[in-house]
């Protein structure tokens, strides 16, 4: 049913949600911000799902955002980039809103895009030695969709320490930034997702639903007003002489113009 995201049930009402590009490093293109948007929707109206573990095949969580996809969005008239980027946006804005818990099984790399996903699960758990970062700034652009769910898992002080600067961490940071909530070595990885499962599978699936709407509206608002704001600046961001350097550079294998 998708091409770039595998989706399974088990009898307990588990349902995994695997990310599937793994030759690509899992990067979101638009045809994965279509599968994810698809299947956050389908698992929001099946009421046999109790529970969604977010997960990827390969070496990494998630490379961030496609760059053909955005050097594709460079190239095209405005309107077009307003309707991709409000895809990415509201994307991510299905996941945030999941009415079932959101567990996040980060076993390998997750930058940008893949930062923000991990950013809307209710829960996430690492591998040690893991590497993250928002490497938007390194070729000029912004993590602008992202920004609402990254700054409300981690609160605008802890986020400032890398939301700029590009700098890429390790996971036990992540912890301390308030992204993961534990890391464990690789071999115990499976074992602390079923150890989040579990409680759930004791609760009432609606008095979960209920009680993640209340968390969310009483948290940072991030509404249709929010999600045009971080559109409009990723679009302007895109148009900028900088992201146009910044991508052609990457692709050239060359230091932008500002690197040292």
């Amino acid at each position: 049913m998708f091409e770039t995201v595998e989706l399974g049930v088990d009898e307990r009402g588990v349902a995994t949600l695997c990310l599937n590009r793994p030759d690509k490093h899992n990067a979101l293109s638009a045809q994965m911000i279509a599968d994810l948007t698809a299947a956050a929707r389908q698992l929001a109206g099946a009421p046999d799902v109790r529970v969604v573990v977010l997960r990827a095949e390969g070496k990494s969580f998630c490379a961030g955002g496609d760059l053909n996809w955005m050097q594709e969005q460079m190239a095209a008239d405005r309107d077009t980039r307003f309707r991709e980027a409000r895809k990415l946006a509201h994307m991510l804005d299905v996941m945030n809103t999941l009415p079932k818990p959101l567990i996040g099984r980060v076993h390998g790399p997750a930058f940008g895009g893949g930062l923000g996903m991990a950013a809307v699960c209710d829960v996430a758990i690492g591998v040690a030695g893991a590497r993250f970062g928002l490497t938007e700034t390194r070729l000029g652009v912004i993590p602008a969709t992202i920004a609402p769910y990254v700054i409300a898992r981690m609160g605008e002080a802890r986020a400032r320490r890398v939301f700029m600067s590009s700098r890429v961490f390790q996971a036990e940071e992540a912890v301390a930034l308030g992204l993961l909530a534990r890391t464990v070595q690789p071999g115990d990885l499976d074992a602390a997702i079923e150890d989040e499962i579990a409680p759930y599978l004791a609760c009432a699936p609606g008095a979960v639903a209920d009680a993640k709407a209340l968390a969310r509206s009483l948290g940072p608002v991030i509404d249709d007003a929010v999600i045009d704001k971080t559109v409009e600046a990723l679009v302007r961001r895109w148009e900028t002489a900088e992201a146009q350097a910044g991508i052609e550079a990457f692709f050239a294998r060359r230091p932008p113009p500002w690197a040292p």
